[in-house]
């Protein structure tokens, strides 16, 4: 076998290896405690990307498993207990990351480790298992930020420094920029539309197609601390509040009473995730030092219609 096509076998088995991987097999068969019969667990859980959380509840069929009450139960939490890191993986693998990959492609293209997936799915958060009210079921939740998977791809040990321009505009300083992108869009270089949809690091473009933020210029502190994420997706009403700076109480801290309110242009992307906004508002932000620290702080608000928030999995 000659060079060329050892390589192509290698990359195809290890592909189909990670496609087994991110394929949701919602209904997951093992062997029981004894070590004899098998179990089964049904999964159900969202990607809510509002909340910025994953969420998954993983459900073990008692009998199935061959254990039974009172004594079995801590057998069924130890079942889930081992069991939910390789059932969480799916939900994360099939994350968009940006608006050419998900996290399974910069998986195959080593920009993760399975070791470094395996690490962030243990930080996610626990809630005690509970019995179903005819005890024939034992369920254990489980939630994880987006922001650890984030913290887990960030690469790069400074913030770039955003656009300058040569002769900038007068602008005022804006405690937060919200761009609203909650209807269809022109894609661009296309001849269709689309709603915006969500990611891990988004980027922004102006209509001159010149960059404007990306993730390689917010603070990678910030991105590697695991609670922030570079932009924070929320619904139209999360800014049109009855009070006098309209803002949300859950978006106030981040964009603060007097944000810069920006209305998309277009989208763009394989997946159309990146929003394009005028040229006029695009040197709005880089044109004063407070306005590019927004970006390195990550004081970003995107707006997006309510349906491309929220992904829910339930066993067929």
């Amino acid at each position: 076998m000659n060079q060329f096509k050892c390589g192509f076998l290698k990359k195809n088995i290890l592909k189909a290896l990670l496609l087994l991987l991110a394929f949701p097999a919602w209904t997951q068969q093992g062997t029981g405690p004894d070590g004899t019969g098998t179990f089964k667990i049904d999964i159900s859980g969202s990607i809510d990307w509002e909340k910025g959380e994953i969420n998954t509840a993983n459900s073990l069929d008692m009998a199935s498993a061959g254990i039974r009450l009172p004594a079995g139960r801590i057998q069924g939490e130890e079942v889930l207990r081992g069991e939910y890191p390789r059932l969480l993986r799916p939900y994360i693998l099939s994350l968009q990351a940006d608006s050419s990959a998900t996290v399974e492609d910069l998986l195959q293209k080593r920009e993760l480790s399975l070791q470094e997936l395996d690490d962030v799915i243990m930080e996610a958060r626990k809630i005690p298992p509970s019995l179903s009210a005819d005890l024939a079921r034992i369920t254990g939740r489980y939630a994880l930020g987006l922001g650890r998977i984030s913290a887990a791809l960030t690469r790069h040990s400074r913030a770039g420094d955003p656009p300058r321009p040569l002769i900038p505009a007068a602008a005022a300083d804006y405690t937060g920029i919200v761009i609203i992108a909650d209807t269809e869009l022109p894609i661009h270089g296309r001849g269709s539309s689309s709603l915006a949809q969500p990611c891990l690091f988004p980027k922004i473009w102006d209509t001159e197609m010149n960059l404007i933020y990306d993730k390689n210029m917010a603070d990678p502190g910030m991105l590697r601390s695991g609670e922030r994420t570079m932009v924070r997706y929320a619904q139209r009403e999360s800014i049109f509040r009855a009070d006098p700076s309209g803002i949300d109480e859950s978006l106030l801290p981040l964009v603060g009473s007097n944000p810069l309110r920006i209305l998309a242009r277009r989208v763009f992307g394989v997946v159309p995730t990146d929003p394009v906004i005028d040229k006029d508002d695009a040197m709005t932000i880089i044109s004063t030092e407070n306005n590019r620290r927004l970006l390195r702080e990550g004081r970003v608000a995107f707006i997006l219609d309510g349906s491309v928030l929220k992904k829910s999995y339930t066993t067929p």
